[in-house]
């Protein structure tokens, strides 16, 4: 993946990326304050296809809708490193990272996700190697993330992108009161 460009706030820092997908364009790149109804949609239409069917339909319906409109006050807080990767100018795929609270020294992936349109199309697994890159071109070595235990298709993902389980699992509420069993992927950078 090629890298271009600087940011306008930050010299020097790469503000995006561009590969090629066959005969197709990814465009990967940071998230900006405009951002936030498009990161909504892809986090929403992912979160419905993923999670949706664990919950009860009602509780369900909320999270979607949470979903997309939570994304403009994480675009304005600094502690979020937001990627929006695009397939011919279609955004489909976006990646939070954080500093990990729980484990010093390492970065945490707190959120990935690609809109269903994209699945099996490589804009993902793009969006994950310039994820990677930029958390080691800030000299950070290990990083790791959480996902459901059920989800077979996002725990073959991270284990195509080189994540492997750390054997640390732990029970997560997203609001419903029935916690979910999620299990923890770390790798190096």
């Amino acid at each position: 993946m090629r890298r271009t460009g600087e940011t306008s706030e930050q010299p020097g820092l790469i503000d995006e990326a561009r590969s090629h997908q066959g005969d197709r364009m990814i465009e990967v790149r940071c998230a900006r304050p405009d951002d936030g109804d498009v990161l909504g949609e892809i986090h929403a239409e992912a979160w419905k296809s993923a999670y949706a069917p664990f919950f009860e339909r009602e509780f369900a319906a909320r999270a979607v809708q949470s979903r997309r409109t939570r994304w403009h006050a994480r675009l304005a807080e600094v502690k979020w490193s937001i990627l929006l990767a695009e397939l011919d100018g279609r955004p489909l795929a976006l990646s939070a990272t954080v500093p990990s609270s729980t484990r010093p020294g390492l970065a945490e992936i707190a959120t990935f996700f690609g809109h269903p349109d994209g699945w099996g199309s490589g804009v993902a697994t793009s969006l994950m190697n310039e994820t990677l890159g930029r958390i080691r071109d800030d000299g950070v070595a290990r990083v790791h993330l959480w996902t459901l235990r059920d989800t077979p298709r996002s725990r073959r993902f991270y284990a195509k992108c080189g994540f492997a389980e750390s054997g640390a699992v732990r029970a997560f509420d997203f609001g419903d009161g029935n916690p979910l069993e999620q299990v923890e992927y770390e790798r190096p950078c």
